[in-house]
């Protein structure tokens, strides 16, 4: 009885639950973990290290990294010596997976859905994780294979252009710009991001990006002065979007482009809590109309990046500003 006790205190725990949801879907690490459940990393390798010594999850190592799994014993994958079988383990997986199933519609369950989605998508691209002893899906394990290494390519294939980043974040993107670009203009409203922005542009020994702090509906950069404006998932923040693109177009040069990648519209309203999301996402339509209010032509909508079960489509839309009359 002290031990069906003591197992139903350690169950009676939000997190430990939404823990044992994820890792019956995905075996992850502790740095994964932290990021789906919004926790601090303390808390949830205080959880594990709970669930692990009620045999609930199991530690592998694996590349050098430390991954946690549902315990074979719990799920029934795994060979029984009978004791767990008594102890009526089983019988405690079907209900859980009961309850897991009543509340997939919960707004932490999914917001937990759509971060695991997040995080298998960057596994895939990074082949150092990727690459381990899990080859489920071994024609995807191809030395070299990498987006950033396409992305890098294809800007070799352009002229030496003057770039604005707006909403530029952490800097990741800029800093993939800069290696083709003539010289970037970083715009972010937070000086603790641009901070973080420019110390990552150090490291990477980067030099020919100019960084300003501003808002993306009043822009601290002169008119027609740079010849492509991005917008890599800044618009569902700004305060006025079309504001935003109109400035966009401000700023670049006639037979310049605004380019703009944002999220098509979805139901997800744990973002705006999350994340600071003002808005959930753009119909193709209305961001088609949004660059079309600015002046710009030839505007393209298209699909740049979708997942089946990933409730997130990612929408790339460009358009051209008018040559002068």
């Amino acid at each position: 009885m002290r031990q069906a006790s003591a197992l139903y205190r350690l169950l009676g725990d939000e997190a430990r639950l939404r823990l044992l949801r994820l890792l019956a879907r995905e075996r992850l690490n502790v740095t994964e973990l932290t990021g789906i459940l919004g926790l601090a990393q303390s808390g949830v390798s205080r959880h594990l290290g709970l669930l692990k010594d009620a045999d609930l999850v199991v530690e592998e190592k694996d590349a050098g990294f430390t991954y946690y799994r549902l315990s074979p014993d719990l799920s029934g994958d795994g060979p029984s010596d009978g004791i767990h079988a008594r102890g009526g383990r089983g019988h405690l997986w079907a209900a859980l997976e009961d309850q897991f199933d009543q509340g997939a519609q919960d707004e932490a369950v999914r917001a937990d859905e759509a971060r695991l989605q997040e995080v298998l998508r960057v596994r895939k691209e990074n082949f150092e994780t990727h690459g381990g002893a899990d080859t489920r899906d071994a024609r995807q394990l191809v030395p070299g294979r990498s987006w950033a290494a396409w992305s890098r390519a294809l800007g070799l294939l352009l002229p030496p252009l003057k770039v604005a980043d707006l909403g530029c974040g952490e800097g990741y993107l800029t800093v993939e710009a800069a290696r083709w670009a003539e010289r970037v203009v970083a715009v972010d409203r937070s000086d603790t991001v641009l901070d973080r922005a420019k110390g990552l542009a150090k490291r990477r020994r980067v030099s020919n990006v100019t960084w300003k702090r501003g808002e993306l509906d009043k822009l601290p950069i002169k008119d027609e002065t740079v010849d492509v404006a991005l917008l890599s998932q800044a618009l569902h923040h700004a305060q006025d979007p079309a504001r935003a693109v109109a400035e966009a177009a401000r700023i670049t040069v006639p037979g310049g482009r605004v380019l703009v990648l944002d999220l098509r519209s979805h139901g997800e309203e744990w973002v705006k809590a999350k994340l600071g999301d003002r808005r959930l996402g753009f119909r193709d339509e209305e961001l088609a109309r949004l660059l079309t209010a600015a002046g710009l032509r030839e505007v393209r909508i298209g699909v740049g990046a979708r997942k089946a079960g990933d409730p997130f489509t990612v929408l790339v839309a460009s358009g051209v500003k008018g040559n002068e009359p």
